[in-house]
């Protein structure tokens, strides 16, 4: 949230108030400004991008409608055994390394592991009912190549590793635009029901569109903490020092064990969630993959574990099956067990209600983030928050172009910066408070403790170059009898 800076008001405004800002005040505000001009365009790709990924389910649905869901559904699907042999028919390249069986009108999705994919693998779709295969994409950890495709726009411009930069830069700066902006919107108004109004009283210009600005950007502020913190918690940077923060509390998500004493051989991959998967020949109580599925399905079921879930086949000698839950819609169902591939029983469980707080929070947030946690109430918040920052921006760019000088002598494109200097009237045990706490802030999300430096060290350079090269003007004496 950009507010625009308050130092001057377009010719025929009146300002509200002739009072000089406090230090800490004339910082925030050119802090502000800066963060808001430079940081702006990276939040614009953020939500343009972010809104474009809300819509996946819905994108899905219509470009593979074909393979995710089945035409007519009867009461009583065919086995696993059955879905998996025609799906290997179709697909004879490859080893079976999950099955996500289907159920209402979606298809059951078979995984297979080809080591020329890498991470990446082939899912073929089967029509649970009739058996019938509806078709094959290449899936990248369950998702299709178009939500893959989208997902990546998002998270790094499809440029790897250095796209990465520009999500996490504009993640690590969103909190204190929002957060800085509450506290300046609150020096002007001074109550919170004023704060949710714009001022529709004031006259067209700065006032007006500052109003709108502000007030907008207070209605998203909890979201946009939330879209924040939660983008910050798998970035590169700040998401590694979240990571360990968790491992250090023994507040991550807790690691299901899968080892008994004997099992079939297979290779498979690791998800981003941690669980194992794989694709043996084999599979577990003396059979096949295919038949081993409908027995390891139903020790899920008596224990429990009901509705969607996805079936991991062993990855070596030694490990068991897998069962996740992967209802990620509130409630979520996101409990796993292990089942021993000889005896058909759990060796195993990890249930969410037993994770450490910090790791349920992460998880809901995540899937907050993603739009799957309340379904399309969640998509639908999401989206109106991706319009509402864009609309944020919108006012703040005008504002700065509002504020231009207009006079013939002193036409200038767009509006002055705010003062600088106003660190200097800050109390000294301010500053003493202030250094290490922006110093660890700067170490947890270095981009954005770098670029707070290389802004305040570059502010005061120029300011004393500045100073530096004013001519100095020789003052005349008063003339006399004055």
């Amino acid at each position: 949230m950009t507010v625009a800076p308050e130092i001057t008001e377009p010719t025929g405004e009146r300002p509200q108030s002739t009072r000089r800002p406090s230090g800490f005040a004339a910082l925030l505000l050119r802090l502000h400004f800066y963060a808001g001009v430079l940081v702006a365009p990276f939040l614009v790709v953020a939500a343009v991008t972010g809104l474009l990924y809300t819509a996946t389910p819905q994108l899905d649905a219509m470009a593979y409608g074909d393979k995710l869901t089945v035409a007519e559904r009867t009461d009583t699907p065919l086995s696993l055994a059955e879905q998996i042999a025609n799906a290997q028919a179709a697909h004879p390249d490859g080893t079976v390394s999950a099955i996500q069986p289907g159920s209402g009108d979606a298809t059951t999705k078979v995984v297979f592991s080809l080591p020329e994919l890498g991470e990446k693998q082939h899912t073929v779709y089967v029509n649970p009912y009739t058996g019938a295969v509806q078709g094959q994409l290449t899936t990248s950890w369950g998702s299709t190549p178009l939500t893959t495709w989208l997902g990546d726009l998002h998270r790094n411009l499809h440029l790897g590793v250095a796209g990465r930069y520009y999500s996490e830069f504009a993640a690590s700066w969103l909190w204190l635009l929002v957060l800085g902006g509450i506290v300046l919107w609150w020096r002007r108004r001074r109550s919170v029901r004023k704060m949710l109004a714009p001022e529709l009283s004031a006259k067209k210009g700065v006032r007006r569109t500052r109003g709108w600005h502000a007030a907008t950007g207070v209605w998203l502020t909890v979201g946009l903490l939330i879209l924040s913190v939660t983008g910050l918690t798998w970035s590169r940077y700040a998401g590694g020092n979240f990571d360990a923060a968790l491992i250090s509390l023994s507040a991550h998500k807790p690691e299901l064990s899968t080892s008994i004493t004997t099992a079939p051989s297979g290779g498979g991959h690791h998800s981003p969630d941690g669980s194992q998967s794989g694709g043996p020949v084999g599979g577990p109580f003396g059979g096949p993959v295919s038949v081993a599925a409908d027995a390891v399905l139903k020790v899920a079921r008596n224990n429990g574990l009901y509705g969607p879930v996805e079936l991991t086949v062993p990855k070596k000698t030694g490990d068991a099956w897998t069962v996740s839950g992967i209802d990620n819609t509130w409630p979520v169902n996101v409990d796993r067990l292990a089942v021993n591939q000889t005896t058909t029983s759990v060796v195993a469980r990890s249930a969410f209600a037993d994770w450490p707080l910090l790791a349920q929070l992460s998880k809901l947030g995540v899937q907050a983030h993603m739009g799957r946690l309340f379904g399309l109430a969640n998509q639908l918040l999401l989206a109106a928050l991706a319009l509402g920052l864009l609309c944020v921006i919108f006012w703040g760019y005008r504002m700065w172009w509002q504020r231009r000088p207009t006079r013939v002598d002193r036409r200038a494109l767009v509006g002055a910066a705010p003062a600088r200097g106003g660190w200097r009237g800050l109390p000294t045990w301010t500053i003493m408070v202030g250094v290490p706490v922006l110093s660890l802030l700067g170490w947890a999300i270095p981009l954005f403790g770098i670029p707070l430096v290389a802004f305040l060290v570059i502010d005061a350079v120029v300011a004393g170059w500045r100073r530096g090269s004013r001519p100095q003007i020789p003052v005349s004496p008063a003339p006399a009898g004055r």
